[in-house]
């Protein structure tokens, strides 16, 4: 079954991406000692003060745990650029334009679809030097996968693709789809050596037919970066691809750098 653009918009929730007014309430009902019992979570964020690094529903400790981040070095002014590819609508090569504008490495986290559908485009980000992580195959609640065979089929069936359009071995990198997650495939994703990757920024940015506007997108995007900030943008968003030049210049002029995630792997 290949994966469904109308799956990817409709399974993401607000509150997983820490926007809006009740985010920081979040928290609170998701307690980090929760984690080690509750079966599943879906991933948010507590924010406050402007510019500091928000509270994630599990602590960066826990994380660790399962070789799992959200955030970076928090003394640093250093930004990660990760984008999910669900599918490609024409917005990608212009992000590509503005990172290499930039001298930014970006991180694509790609699904079946986008290999199949997409393939010069992920030859691009190879070549340019971009790190292409693992979204899996179908885009499925991987946190109701509870044997390791089917879990690695999601994750191998991507490997393999990619190294089919590039020749090369992917890197092992992994954001869980709709920021759903459990231990047992936490351990799973550490199991097959993979690094898994939360975010500690995002905003509402996937719906194709509702873009926000280049001030919406300023208003949630600038005031809330931080040191270390794990940037989650999607690479479906029209204003994604209009707007990111400016975007890095203003991060740029507030005196942040941008990193890589490859800064993770000791």
């Amino acid at each position: 079954m290949k994966y469904k653009k109308t799956l990817f918009l409709a399974v993401l929730f607000l509150f997983m991406y820490g926007a809006g007014a009740g985010a920081a309430k979040i928290v609170d009902v998701f307690s980090s000692s929760r984690f080690m019992q509750k079966s599943t979570e879906n991933w948010g964020l507590g924010f406050g003060t402007e510019g500091e690094v928000p509270t994630g529903n599990v602590s960066s400790e826990e994380l660790a745990e399962y070789d799992a981040f959200y955030v970076g070095d928090t003394e640093k002014k250093t930004i990660y650029l990760t984008f999910d590819c669900g599918y490609e609508n024409g917005n990608s090569e212009k992000i590509m334009d503005a990172l290499k504008k930039h001298n930014a490495t970006g991180t694509f986290f790609v699904v079946g679809n986008f290999l199949e559908t997409a393939p010069e485009i992920v030859k691009r980000m190879q070549k340019e030097g971009h790190l292409v992580g693992n979204h899996t195959y179908h885009h499925p609640d991987m946190s109701k996968i509870g044997d390791l065979d089917s879990f690695r089929k999601e994750i191998e069936d991507v490997e393999h693709l990619y190294k089919e359009i590039t020749g090369e071995e992917m890197i092992k990198l992994y954001r869980p789809p709709q920021g759903k997650f459990n231990t047992e495939n936490l351990s799973m994703a550490k199991q097959l050596g993979y690094r898994t990757f939360f975010w500690s920024l995002a905003y509402v940015d996937w719906y194709e037919d509702d873009q926000p506007s280049a001030e919406e997108a300023y208003s949630k995007l600038l005031p809330r970066i931080h040191p270390g900030a794990v940037v989650l943008l999607h690479a479906t968003s029209k204003t994604n691809g209009e707007i990111l030049d400016e975007l890095l210049t203003k991060w740029e002029d507030l005196g942040y750098t941008f990193g890589t995630l490859k800064d993770f792997i000791p």
